[in-house]
């Protein structure tokens, strides 16, 4: 799980806000979590709408499953160990519902259109049936988590701050430390894997620069297709996650400053909440809502040559 909204403010520290688009209030970047630093690789545009526009999008069935299946193995951690039975973990997803929908009543918009409840039904046995496959995967009785749903957040040295929420950290009783995320979808084809990563490393180069530990393994638990993909990190992993944070943070800057923010075709364009204000779709952006900065003329130095 990830820590999706973005702190307001700059690198620096400086705060940056104006109106947005109707009427919630913009700002500018302030920090990176896997799901942002996401965003703005697969389409700049999008990453915008998210961070300094902040539109509304309506809740996905897929992605509010996602929420209930986490809550539901969050909790499960609740009971003591010999209590934790798939029978439990399925009886816990009614109630971990009322609750979401308590704490966030538009996820109940998915099924306004279903006076039966037909639909609700079979939404709720899916997901039960999602718990009750990660017991073929892992065993609860034999798991103590140090930590579930962990806020981390680091402040690298060139004072960009990295954020996110980590599912489930262990910790060995020899110290070694394995960070464990959950997908209720389906695992990637091997050629995609390294994309799936991504996410996992972001979180051991936070605790690494937080707790000067490299995390003995990044843990994925497939729930959609009953996979489990691991990969145990050196230094050197980490260390070019944060390059590729950084060159990914300065093109942030300059698109924040610039205000140009492209779009990036690709066939997920389809399940974006964004095409009424996407230019490849004929739609037209909401006017920029921060400060833009002109690029600086070039200078030439009298006497010298400029680039060829």
């Amino acid at each position: 799980m990830d820590a999706s909204t973005e702190g307001a403010g700059t690198a620096s520290g400086a705060v940056v806000e104006a109106a947005g688009a109707g009427g919630r209030v913009a700002v500018a970047p302030a920090s990176l979590s896997p799901s942002r630093a996401g965003d703005f690789m697969q389409c700049p545009l999008l990453y915008r709408f998210r961070v300094i526009d902040r539109l509304p999008e309506k809740p996905s069935a897929a992605a509010t499953r996602g929420t209930l299946v986490h809550a539901v193995l969050e909790r499960l951690f609740d009971a003591p160990a010999a209590e934790r039975t798939a029978p439990r973990a399925r009886s816990l997803v009614p109630g971990q519902w009322e609750r979401l929908r308590e704490s966030r009543p538009e996820v109940g918009e998915l099924f306004a259109d279903d006076p039966e409840g037909e639909r609700l039904a079979r939404w709720l046995d899916e997901a039960e049936a999602l718990v009750e496959r990660w017991f073929t995967l892992e065993d609860p009785t034999r798991l103590e988590p140090a930590e579930r749903e962990l806020f981390v957040e680091a402040e690298l040295e060139s004072g960009l701050r990295l954020r996110g929420i980590i599912d489930r950290v262990d910790v060995a009783p020899t110290g070694e430390v394995r960070i464990v995320d959950y997908k209720t979808g389906k695992a990637p084809r091997p050629q995609f894997a390294e994309s799936a990563l991504f996410q996992m490393k972001f979180y051991a180069l936070v605790v690494w620069r937080l707790k000067q530990v490299v995390p003995r393994r990044l843990q994925l638990v497939y729930l959609g297709s009953g996979d489990v993909l691991t990969y145990d990190p050196v230094v050197a992993d980490l260390e070019r996650v944060e390059r590729k944070l950084h060159a990914l943070w300065e093109a942030i800057r300059v698109a924040t400053e610039t205000g140009d923010w492209r779009p990036r075709p690709t066939k997920l364009c389809g399940w974006c909440d964004h095409q009424a204000h996407c230019p490849e779709f004929g739609g037209t952006p909401p006017p920029y809502p921060l400060p833009v900065r002109a690029a600086a003329p070039e200078v030439v130095e009298q006497g010298r040559m400029g680039p060829g």
